[in-house]
């Protein structure tokens, strides 16, 4: 091989080997490029290293309370609603009510034309009468020993025979007419006086309203949460800004099978006649709550696979930067814009909500854009939802409510 074929090479390999010293030099801790004079400790080292600091946004750890609720969809039933109709055929001859007035259990509502079942119970009532004198004269014959005792025996079930027709023919005149079963507010009926009715027609609706039920349906999956006693919040689209608190009165035993959701009945004081049966209503379940459950924003969170992390921030070497360390926590209720977090931070801790991708490594030097203007208070986090404030009724209808008696979910009637 000729000397300039191995020359060259070696030139080559000398030239790199040179061009890298010269860059580990002028790059190399401690240099500086145009004054020439070498500056060396952490006070020459700081500025370079600030600028070079990835920026992040954060966020506190809040403490706030926080309630364990979904939301389901429901309808409002009356607590006793009816349909009043005859048992027998019969020609009107009294209404004793108007349209949707409240009405009285017991109160005489329609009456059929009762004549003849009012004649039948006199001719009773008399048969009963002749019935009834003989056999007590017989029983004053027998004493004397004038007749036997089997006549008077025939008397006393002739006595029963009578006293058994008298009743039929009360209850028949009884069916004749239509009573409340219970206090209420009757709706529009559907019958005037002279109307032939036959039997099962449908006259006019009675509803109790004092209080209304909410019927509504959770999955299965929350069966085991919703316990009888648990308030639910409702929503209505017919009373705009205002929510009404529903008591949980019964849960179906029994899963649906086809939805495979759980049916649930809640009551709600309706004293003031605001809701009516049919409504629709949007239903918040509340399983329970916590007074300083700790809180973070949504965007915090660093998801690996089955587990989720945060980058928590904590003071580094000067004022103007913090490190950062990711940690693992467990997640509790979620929010919108917010999720609680049972372990891993503390009130007051700072975590990244914005620039976690820049962060490589724990222990790597941020900065904090606004740090003297971190997110404080429930305004913080994006997209955090107001908390919904509980039905508090004015003076007036709370007054109202007390001189109508007791709430009806409550005292059991």
């Amino acid at each position: 091989m000729s000397p300039k074929k191995i020359l060259f090479p070696l030139l080559l390999v000398m030239g790199v080997v040179a061009a890298l010293g010269m860059a580990w030099w002028i790059q190399r801790p401690g240099q500086t490029g145009a004054g020439g004079s070498a500056t060396t400790g952490p006070s020459a080292a700081a500025p370079g290293a600030t600028a070079r600091a990835p920026v992040v946004e954060v966020a506190r750890v809040e403490v706030m309370k926080l309630s364990d609720e979904t939301q389901a969809v429901g309808t409002l039933r009356s607590r006793q609603g009816v349909m009043l109709r005859p048992e027998v055929s019969g020609r009107v001859a009294q209404l004793n009510f108007r349209d949707g007035e409240r009405v009285k259990k017991g109160q005489l509502l329609l009456q059929l034309d009762d004549q003849l079942p009012q004649a039948q119970i006199k001719q009773s009532q008399a048969e009963l009468s002749i019935a009834l004198a003989n056999h007590q004269r017989n029983q004053e014959l027998v004493a004397q020993k004038f007749i036997s005792q089997r006549s008077v025996d025939e008397s006393a079930a002739a006595l029963e025979v009578a006293q058994a027709k008298l009743a039929l023919t009360q209850v028949s005149a009884a069916r004749l007419k239509l009573v409340a079963p219970f206090d209420g507010i009757v709706g529009i009926r559907n019958v005037s006086v002279g109307d032939y009715l036959k039997d099962g027609t449908d006259v006019v609706n009675i509803e109790d309203m004092d209080a209304v039920y909410v019927d509504f349906r959770l999955p299965e999956r929350l069966q085991g949460k919703i316990k009888k006693g648990q308030i639910a919040m409702l929503d209505l689209d017919a009373v705009p800004g205002r929510r009404f608190s529903a008591v949980v009165q019964a849960i179906d035993p029994q899963i649906d099978a086809s939805g495979r959701s759980v049916s649930v009945r809640g009551c709600v004081d309706n004293r003031q006649l605001q809701l009516r049966p049919g409504m629709f209503a949007r239903v918040n379940a509340v399983f329970g709550e916590r007074d300083k459950a700790r809180v973070i924003p949504e965007e915090a969170l660093v998801p690996q696979g089955n587990r989720q992390f945060v980058i928590k921030l904590t003071p580094g070497a000067d004022k103007d930067t913090m490190v950062a360390q990711r940690v693992d926590v467990k997640l509790g209720i979620r929010k919108p814009g917010r999720v609680e977090i049972l372990e891993g931070l503390e009130e007051g801790d700072l975590v990244v909500i914005a620039g976690q991708q820049r962060v490589q490594k724990d222990g790597t030097a941020v900065r904090v854009a606004e740090f003297g203007k971190a997110p404080t208070g429930n305004a913080g986090a994006p997209g955090a939802a107001p908390a919904a404030k509980a039905d508090k009724p004015s003076a007036a209808i709370a007054q109202a409510r007390a001189d109508a008696g007791p709430n009806p979910c409550l005292s059991g009637s």
